[in-house]
């Protein structure tokens, strides 16, 4: 029998799935009851990968629930399957559909499983995320008060005083559980050994991305999203860009290649070198932040502290 490929399509209250090339397709509640039935009927299938799409968090427990019972997850990226969709000229859109597609698209480009965070990597993951929603909302209220009339400052300041309480015991709290976990707390240290990298940088690396340090170089730069993609046709060559990856990931190495490049030395002469070289400032930035990545993945891999061999 040909390999079942199986797409799961995630929302509020159910589950469609639908396995491909058999065909095989049903609906099941999203509760504790229809992810119980649903591990039984996937693992009497034995499916080579099974898939569903990121919507929001809806996607967590399902993902989590299915790798706990030993079955092949990976969550994907809905923007890709809705290209692939379009490319399969599927215009139409019901959750069945959509389960199809999803099956369709991971047979197409076999997405390599990883493994999900446990449940300690994840809390402290959701710590580091609402730690920079509440710096977000600090910096709007930021930019508000610079146009706000004095009777709105007053209750700008008031909320920013709160935002800065709450950042103070998100980080007491994000201290507590980098520190009470030995493994977390050498990662940290680690990481923090090179110049430029600081507490929120090492432990959003440490929560948001753990593959660091099992993948080469080329890995985890487009993991981060920093992979350059060329644009070119014929002998038309158009410029490199960044983009993909996790975000948030990408949007902190940057700031931290921006500090590198005053304070690590190595870091700092290779960023001058390529702008003597004549290349843009930014493009100089990101090259720094991907160098960056590299150096903490291997520092990570050999488990040994910053030296500038490594770079």
């Amino acid at each position: 029998m040909d390999a079942q490929h199986v797409g799961i399509d995630v929302s509020k209250d159910r589950l469609d799935v639908h396995a491909h090339p058999s065909g095989e397709a049903f609906a099941v509640a999203r509760n504790g009851e229809g992810l119980a039935q649903l591990a039984v009927r996937l693992q009497a299938m034995t499916p080579a990968l099974i898939a569903v799409e990121a919507t929001g968090g809806f996607e967590t427990v399902v993902a989590a629930s299915l790798a706990s019972a030993g079955l092949p997850v990976v969550v994907v990226n809905p923007a890709q399957v809705r290209h692939y969709a379009q490319a399969l000229g599927r215009r139409a859109k019901t959750d069945p559909i959509d389960a199809a597609v999803i099956a369709r698209f991971i047979e197409a480009t076999k997405p390599e499983v990883r493994v999900l965070p446990d449940e300690a990597t994840q809390a402290l993951a959701d710590l580091v995320a609402r730690r920079r929603q509440i710096v977000e909302m600090m910096a709007a209220e930021g930019q508000r008060e610079r146009r706000a009339a004095r009777r709105l400052k007053t209750s700008i300041v008031r909320l920013r005083k709160a935002l800065e309480k709450e950042l103070a015991e998100l980080d007491g709290e994000i201290d507590d559980h980098v520190r009470g976990s030995p493994v977390w707390a050498e990662k940290e240290d680690l990481l923090a050994s090179v110049p430029g990298v600081g507490p929120v940088i090492a432990r959003t690396l440490i929560a948001e991305m753990p593959e660091l340090g099992t993948l080469d170089r080329r890995q985890i730069a487009a993991l981060a999203g920093l992979a350059p993609w060329t644009r070119q046709s014929g002998q038309w060559k158009g410029k490199s860009f960044i983009g993909g990856g996790r975000r948030s990931v990408r949007s902190l190495l940057f700031l931290g290649a921006l500090t590198a490049s005053r304070h690590n030395p190595v870091l700092k002469a290779f960023r001058d070198k390529l702008v003597a070289a004549g290349k843009p400032k930014m493009v100089a930035a990101i090259a720094v932040a991907r160098k960056l990545l590299t150096i903490l993945n291997a520092i990570l891999r050999e488990k040994k502290p910053w030296r500038v061999e490594i770079a």
